[in-house]
């Protein structure tokens, strides 16, 4: 069996408004295997940026485990474990793509010849090779997200979380960026987990799930 990078357990969580308790997450258990890719779909409001936020590390659960490789996670860890793609892509716009890339191999110190060729190399991989002195304004929206998927490849991650990657893009756009995410997971092996509302975007990842009334069916 393959290990899995990714395994909770029993996630709860609960937020206060005003004198009401509202319970998100009644008990959410998820295990992902190495290049496996598992899309997660829910009604608006249902809570799935609130798991990815615990499965990230960013937020704590109320109850339950969360285990990255066997590991509980730990700050440190993050930035090489973990690589997340956003819906609103998050690209400095003063930095040109090939530096938005080499961001994320700076926060781990990697040496500035080595993550250079490593940053030129995925923005190749994702199309881009022409682009890497472009600002994010000089992009288009399915460019820039490319640009923040080859950020999130950077230092080589066991797990890439994607919050909604295509919801700013154009249907054929998207189209063609669930496919590049996909295509380079498996190629990497790395472990993706897709929260998208787009049907036909989740029949393409290994497994479909969908978050209704706090748990995973």
């Amino acid at each position: 069996m393959s290990e899995h990078v990714l395994a909770a357990t029993g996630l709860r969580k609960t937020y206060l408004s005003g004198d009401r308790r509202i319970e998100v997450l009644r008990g959410v258990d998820l295990a992902v295997a190495a290049g496996e890719s598992v899309a997660i779909r829910g009604e608006s409001g249902s809570g799935k940026s609130t798991l990815l936020n615990l499965l990230s590390g960013l937020d704590a659960p109320d109850i339950g485990s969360l285990r990255w490789a066997g590991r509980t996670p730990a700050a440190d860890t993050r930035a090489r474990f973990l690589g997340m793609v956003f819906q609103s892509f998050y690209l400095i716009p003063e930095l040109d793509a090939l530096a938005n890339v080499l961001m994320a191999a700076r926060i781990l110190g990697v040496p500035g010849a080595a993550g250079r060729a490593r940053a030129v190399e995925l923005l190749a991989k994702v199309g881009l090779a022409g682009r890497a002195t472009h600002l994010p304004t000089q992009l288009s929206g399915g460019e820039r997200q490319r640009v923040a998927i080859a950020r999130a490849l950077m230092n080589s991650p066991r797990l890439i979380l994607a919050d909604e990657p295509t919801g700013n893009l154009d249907e054929a756009t998207g189209d063609n960026v669930i496919a590049l995410l996909l295509g380079l997971c498996a190629e990497t092996q790395t472990a993706l987990v897709l929260v998208t509302h787009n049907a036909a975007h989740a029949a393409k990842t290994s497994r479909q799930l969908f978050l209704h009334d706090g748990v995973l069916k």
